[in-house]
């Protein structure tokens, strides 16, 4: 016997470099699959984190994501970065090398 799985979530976020992100898209199911294939073919990089995705499923569109989910979502953006090559860890005196 087999256990179905849940609906895919997905949920999409922009951020400016200033305050927090926000939402802009999100989605279960077919939904979801459409949004991640969208975010594939404009080379926006896509992290799959479900525990994170559930948790900002529940954010409206185009709210920014609540003060608890800060710090997993930074960790979903210094991964998209390194990914672009844009982060730099901070050096000892706290400086980006």
């Amino acid at each position: 016997m087999s256990v179905p799985q849940p609906p895919r979530i997905a949920v999409a976020l922009e951020y400016d470099g200033h305050g927090a992100p926000r939402v802009t898209a999100k989605g279960r199911g077919e939904l979801a699959e459409r949004i991640v294939e969208t975010a594939r073919e404009h080379d926006v990089a896509v992290e799959q984190n479900a525990i994170l995705a559930q948790a900002l499923s529940a954010v409206e569109l185009d709210d920014q994501i609540p003060e608890e989910l800060y710090r997993a979502t930074a960790q979903v953006i210094a991964f998209v970065l390194s990914l672009r090559g844009e982060w730099r860890r901070p050096n000892r005196d706290g400086h980006r090398s």
